[in-house]
């Protein structure tokens, strides 16, 4: 019997629900009995005053917010394999196969330079505020534990204390300062600092600033991400600013300029503006033109983000890709987190994980077979612990070298700063109070930063920085374990076959062997004699 995948007309994401929550019509979401009187809980009744509000996440600024569609398939439905048989990456010797001595280490671009401690980075977080506020511990938490980190669309362009002349960057404060803080903890050059850009971005010239002026060496072209179908988009609560993005070229709504809007601003009939980004317009001539213009003003590395678009989309990203011989390919499924997304656009549009990187592995494998030129690919879409990650990388194996992770990083960079502020406070809750009062005895990892960095330097990190670095080191040590179980004792001996799917359709449609068709022909030797 076929059920709806969606929640509608209610959600926490909307700060909306339905007066009768236990009889409620499915296709709708309404209430079997909408009642004349009612003040108007749901969505259709918080529309009805406040409109295109309600379109968006609330509140914005403090939140990050992921669909809550049920997809047919996700990766729950695959589960690893392991074997009690051999080693892969390392002598099969019971004192030397041990899960700590499994190597997550990855290197990837063009010259093999770019090297991260672990297999997954932070694929792009932007002009949000929940990003600005919390970026200090995403950047050295980043920074320390030797992975990469993006910082995505908008940065520049939002930024009061940016300076333009002729329409083109020359100073700025924010982007400097995001910079400044990954590079200032980056050890013996592991990791990334990445910077984007969309179409706002690239006429201003951020990423030939950030080359010239910043010392950065990889930038990332910006076709979209899994989260929406539209450019980036956030709220401003400040007249002067909403004209000055105006001004930038932003697309401000309701138009900031207009004497009625600004009268209804001071009024109170609204308390904030919005501020989006255009759609890119995707063509090979323009693409080809800004992949050299990018290297001629320096970058060493070039990579590409895309989203969920329909598979033809997909496959235009991974040719460009392979023809203009980029470094990093990320892949971004339906679904994933944002911190501010059109809500039934983020649950209704686009292709899911399971079935994007499918598609991915699919595509990825017929250029190779052909012997074409392949950058290393990145796979995103709501990925947040140990065995998704392996997942994801023996889904797309051996083409997939790292995941892409923003929501799990960030609330776990926020949760540090709130303990940080906890402890400052004397207010620690009793659910952290039981581990101690202090950031050494809370912080798990305290002890080895405090070793490796020395008292001063540890004294000064921010705790949202600690909240992140033990949040990947608990990662790392997970898929370590799952690693070793299959086996394989370095990342490019992941491989397709250590996953099974647990469903006939999850197996058609990622061409992972069904849970009990796995090892048929060796099953038949083995018990053959």
């Amino acid at each position: 019997m076929f059920t709806s995948l969606s929640r509608v007309n209610s959600s926490a994401a909307t700060l909306t629900k339905n007066r009768t929550e236990g009889s409620v019509v499915p296709a709708s979401g309404m209430c079997v009995t909408c009642v004349d009187g009612c003040i108007g809980m749901c969505e259709i009744g918080k529309s009805a005053y406040r409109g295109h509000e309600v379109i968006y996440p609330q509140p914005f600024g403090v939140i990050t917010t992921a669909a809550e569609k049920t997809y047919p398939v996700d990766y729950s439905h695959f589960n690893v394999m392991g074997t009690c048989v051999g080693a892969h990456g390392i002598e099969a010797d019971s004192d030397k196969a041990i899960f700590p001595a499994v190597n997550i280490e990855v290197r990837f671009g063009h010259d093999g330079g770019i090297k991260f401690r672990y297999p997954w980075l932070i694929p792009g977080i932007g002009s949000t505020n929940i990003a600005k506020n919390n970026w200090e511990g995403l950047a050295v938490g980043s920074a320390l534990a030797g992975t990469g980190l993006t910082i995505g669309e908008n940065v520049v362009g939002m930024d009061p204390e940016t300076k333009l002349e002729a329409g083109k960057v020359v100073d700025t404060a924010d982007l400097k300062r995001r910079v400044k803080l990954f590079k200032e903890h980056q050890r013996d050059g592991w990791g990334a600092i990445i910077v984007q850009a969309n179409v706002e971005d690239t006429l201003l010239g951020t990423q030939e600033y950030a080359l010239r002026e910043l010392g950065v060496e990889c930038v990332e072209l910006k076709w979209g991400q899994g989260a929406k179908d539209i450019g980036g988009e956030v709220k401003i609560r400040d007249l002067e600013k909403a004209r000055l993005l105006h001004e930038r070229g932003y697309v401000v709504l309701p138009d900031p300029t207009l004497p009625h809007v600004v009268e209804a601003f001071k009024r109170g009939s609204f308390k904030e503006f919005e501020r989006h980004s255009r759609v890119g317009m995707v063509s090979e001539e323009s693409f080809a033109k800004r992949i050299g213009e990018l290297r001629k003003a320096g970058a060493k590395y070039v990579f590409l983000k895309t989203g969920a678009y329909r598979p033809a989309d997909l496959a235009l990203a991974l040719r460009f890709a392979s023809k203009y011989k980029l470094d990093l390919l990320t892949v971004d499924a339906a679904g994933g987190g944002t911190g501010m997304s059109p809500w039934r656009m983020m649950n209704e549009w686009g292709v899911p994980p399971v079935e994007l990187h499918s598609l991915l592995y699919r595509f990825a494998r017929r250029l190779a077979d052909r012997g074409e030129h392949l950058p290393a690919l990145a796979v995103a879409g709501g990925f947040t612990f140990e065995d998704q990650i392996f997942k994801g990388l023996a889904m797309g194996a051996p083409f997939v070298k790292l995941v892409g992770m923003a929501r799990g990083p960030i609330a776990a960079a926020m949760v540090g700063k709130t303990i940080g502020m906890a402890i400052q406070a004397n207010q620690l809750p009793v659910y952290v109070e039981r581990f101690g009062s202090t950031k050494d005895e809370i912080f798990v990892t305290a002890g080895e930063l405090r070793k490796e960095l020395g008292d001063e330097e540890f004294e000064a990190l921010p705790p949202g920085a600690i909240g992140l670095y033990t949040y990947y080191e608990r990662l790392a040590q997970g898929l370590r374990q799952l690693m070793a179980g299959s086996r394989k004792f370095s990342l490019a001996h992941i491989a397709r076959s250590d996953l099974a799917a647990l469903t006939l359709e999850a197996a058609e449609i990622s061409g992972i062997p069904y849970i009990m068709d796995v090892d048929n022909g060796r099953v038949e030797e083995i018990l053959s004699g």
